[in-house]
């Protein structure tokens, strides 16, 4: 009787040991679909954190970096009657004493770096900005892409200004060899925008784009320790501030130009999706640049003194300071005249252009 309880038992839990065989690979799917959605999920928070939160933003950010003057050389030892590495000062006790100091133009630079990609994400090289807004690129819909914009904006006033680092502004009148760390750190400025770990062109793991930022980040800084123990050069001659001012003049010039386009032929005021783009693309390279200039005035305190250019210089960072005082919560490219949607991107352009004008001024000045 035994023997017939047991062969019942297993007759009546075989189907439920086939059911079960069954269902395994259905809750393994299951399990992994939960996940990929909770993934999923986390990097959406994680998205809308990192491009609604801009972390340390400050248009007054020289200022609070304690930025001031010095009365020591750039990239000399005081009392040097020559320029680069080569002077000294005697002391009381017959020592050479070291008397020389950063640059604020390398320091505001490798700060604007730092601020880009280490106190915040870089935004145009996130997986699902890359991805975008179900295949549509977030450049073209009103969400999401003012800080990446933002961001670009300031990279690009920092890759000018790197580039100037290297041909003018740290070489003996254009004919010593550049800079070994600044030469590699706008080469790395230089790497597109938009990398991710993951690339299909061409396909395969690849080296972000942040990696590339804070490697120019590091050598910048390395580059101001060696100017402060007078092992690097920095020129602060009249004609290398004409040429610096005159691409920062250039630069900005050519983002008034893209505003005025959109401006003029996409006046659709709310409802232009581009708008923003462009808009905060201006704002971050006129926050950068407000910086740059402040450090140059610095950098270039004997020449712009000499030349009476120090209240027409205070001017221009005036200007330049006032234009970030512009912060609408909605980019509105409607027409000039209009009342219900305003034109920001003429109002920034205005902006742009005076200050743009009193460094063409600066520059007439200098020239003379």
């Amino acid at each position: 009787m035994a023997e017939g309880l047991l062969d019942g038992a297993r007759r009546w839990l075989r189907p439920l040991g086939g059911q079960s065989r069954i269902m395994r690979p259905r809750i393994l799917a299951i399990g992994i679909f939960a996940a990929a959605i909770l993934v999923l999920v986390a990097l959406y928070a994680h998205f809308f954190w990192a491009t609604q939160r801009w972390t340390n933003f400050n248009p007054d950010y020289p200022i609070s970096s304690g930025l001031r003057s010095s009365d020591a050389s750039l990239g000399t030892r005081a009392g040097s009657e020559k320029g680069g590495a080569g002077g000294v000062k005697e002391g009381t006790t017959g020592q050479e004493i070291q008397a020389c100091r950063r640059s604020a133009i390398v320091d505001v630079t490798a700060d604007l770096i730092d601020f880009n990609v280490n106190q915040n994400d870089w935004v145009s090289s996130m997986v699902l900005y890359k991805i975008g807004l179900f295949g549509l690129d977030w450049d073209a819909t009103p969400f999401f892409d003012n800080k990446a914009a933002f961001q670009r904006g300031i990279n690009q006033a920092v890759r000018r200004t790197t580039i100037e680092l290297v041909d003018t502004l740290a070489r003996v009148r254009g004919t010593s060899q550049p800079d070994p760390n600044l030469q590699d750190a706008r080469g790395n400025l230089q790497f597109d925008e938009y990398t991710w770990y993951f690339g299909v062109h061409p396909f395969g793991p690849k080296t972000p784009t942040p990696s590339f930022y804070r490697s120019a980040m590091r050598d910048l800084r390395t580059f101001n320790d060696r100017l402060e123990k007078c092992q690097a050069i920095f020129d602060p001659r009249a004609d290398n501030l004409v040429q610096f001012i005159d691409r920062v003049a250039n630069d900005i010039g050519a983002t008034s130009a893209i505003l005025r386009e959109r401006s003029e032929q996409h006046d659709s005021g709310w409802f232009d999706t581009r708008a923003d783009d462009r808009f905060w693309f201006a704002y971050g390279q006129l926050y950068a640049y407000s910086g740059v200039l402040r450090a140059a005035h610095l950098d270039f305190q004997d020449v712009i003194a000499q030349r009476g250019l120090t209240e027409l210089w205070r001017t221009a960072e005036r200007q330049m300071r006032g234009v970030l005082d512009l912060r609408p919560f909605i980019v509105s490219n409607g027409a000039e005249s209009g009342w219900l949607m305003p034109s920001h991107l003429t109002a920034l352009g205005f902006y742009i252009l005076r200050a743009r004008s009193n460094l063409v001024e600066i520059r007439l000045v200098l020239d003379r």
